[in-house]
């Protein structure tokens, strides 16, 4: 599991025009080939008399399954200028429709290549880029005489993130820790308390935030 990587907040539409021609940009989140496949169908099933609806994704932690398609357009320049941007956005697990209806103006192998590259770039930016990051939620044990304290210092902290407090015959607070802190998390929680909280692992999981 990677530390962290970045992919689109969800389903997204925007539209430019250029010369006339309409591109209009769907974007979506799709974590396998069937997910993207099925993604791409439903636009093109939604825009069925566009003139082209061009595709892309990117699938999986090393970017294993990638996919352009021009959908009629010259060869190489659509569906291969889509991918090219999630490519440098560095993006995982997305996939991208861009519809386009033919305005009557050709723009040429070199215009229809920036159309479809500012149009996924502009899609992108209106549906939102987050950063997943792989979290170990940590679930720390400690009496009732504790809490307020552990509590404001989990809460001030700009490191770890408050999950939930679980009420039980002792306080169970669960905390989102980054993968490779679980053992600082541990001393610091232990220095809190001194000594006084029984700390352990759990779900390794990942959380999303805003790219900045």
């Amino acid at each position: 599991m990677l530390p962290s990587y970045y992919t689109v907040k969800g389903y997204g539409e925007n539209e430019i025009e250029i010369e006339r021609s309409r591109f209009i940009a769907h974007v979506g989140r799709a974590e396998t080939a069937d997910e993207a496949l099925e993604f791409i169908q439903k636009i093109k099933k939604m825009h069925s008399n566009a003139t082209h609806n061009c595709s892309a994704y990117l699938i999986g932690e090393n970017d294993q399954i990638q996919k352009a398609n021009d959908d009629g357009e010259p060869s190489g320049t659509a569906g291969v200028p889509i991918l090219e941007v999630l490519k440098k956005k560095k993006l995982k697990d997305t996939v991208v429709v861009i519809t386009r209806y033919f305005g009557g103006i050709k723009l040429g192998a070199g215009g229809l290549i920036r159309a479809y590259g500012r149009a996924t770039s502009e899609g992108l930016q209106a549906t939102g880029i987050v950063e997943r990051k792989l979290m170990t939620v940590m679930k720390t044990k400690i009496d009732y005489t504790l809490l307020g304290k552990v509590e404001n210092e989990l809460r001030s902290s700009t490191a770890y993130t408050l999950k939930e407090i679980h009420y039980l015959d002792v306080v169970e607070i669960e905390t989102y820790v980054e993968d490779d802190q679980t053992d600082v998390f541990a001393e610091w929680m232990t220095e809190l308390t001194n000594g006084k909280s029984e700390v352990n692992k759990g779900a390794r999981i990942y959380i999303e935030q805003e790219a900045v």
